[in-house]
């Protein structure tokens, strides 16, 4: 697929876009063989969703930017999916608060790592940041938490206070907040155990999420009495009542 047999009047030429970016990123040896696998499930939930920013979303994600603009360590904790559909979302993000990023992925390869690290540096450089970049190195382990995802380096995941995790696993975002952290979760699936179990949960898709903490963070909105359950219920909501309308006409 490529952009040229893609017209941009198609109703979900972005979605189509977003398809191409995983793609070439596999294409470029970094992501697992189930990289695609993984965002067509998403990309089901946000189908329901109306492939848009429903309001409780964005409440989610300003809630998510006053918490990382409070916290004292805050780190970016992002896997291959995440890096290929928002890099450069993702180093502005860092750079405005002044944290690192954290490669973190289940799948892990001396090659995929390579490749990921390689990508972050380039668009670091390209974009004329100086945002430290971690994970190349792990040097600790998560606690109670087994296998790949486990490995962590001790100055980012295991002592940051506060960690957006876009596409995360249930298991690791347990296991994060056990250890008393703010975990910020950025899932499609409003019913997955990270956006049950985070602190706080976006139902939206990764890329829309980033681009609107761009603009959230330098408004260093405060920090409020979240109510996660409510806000996951709330997508839920919009997705049953969305698909009652479609019937009913």
């Amino acid at each position: 697929m490529s952009e040229e047999v893609v017209d941009p009047s198609h109703p979900r030429y972005q979605s189509l876009m977003m398809r191409k970016r995983i793609s070439e990123a596999g294409v470029k040896g970094m992501l697992a063989d189930s990289a695609l696998i993984a965002h067509g499930r998403g990309e089901a939930f946000d189908y329901l969703l109306g492939e848009q920013t429903i309001p409780s979303a964005l409440e989610a994600t300003r809630e998510v930017a006053a918490r990382l603009v409070a916290a004292k360590k805050p780190v970016l904790s992002l896997n291959g999916n995440a890096i290929a559909l928002a890099a450069r979302e993702f180093l502005t993000i860092a750079s405005q608060l002044g944290c690192p990023i954290e490669i973190n992925i289940f799948y892990r390869t001396p090659q995929r790592m390579g490749a990921l690290l390689a990508h972050l540096k380039l668009l670091n450089s390209d974009l004329g940041l100086d945002v430290e970049i971690l994970g190349g190195i792990p040097d600790a382990k998560i606690p109670g938490l087994e296998g790949p995802r486990a490995a962590c380096q001790k100055d980012g995941i295991l002592e940051a206070d506060a960690i957006l995790v876009p596409l995360e696993d249930g298991d690791r975002c347990e296991a994060l907040v056990a250890m008393g952290k703010d975990v910020l979760v950025i899932d499609l699936n409003p019913l997955s155990r990270s956006a049950r179990r985070g602190t706080v949960a976006v139902v939206d898709e990764v890329s829309r999420v980033a681009t609107n903490l761009i603009q959230l963070i330098p408004e260093k909105p405060e920090i409020t009495n979240w109510d996660n359950d409510k806000a996951l219920q709330s997508a839920l909501d919009h997705i049953v009542g969305d698909m009652s309308d479609k019937f009913e006409s």
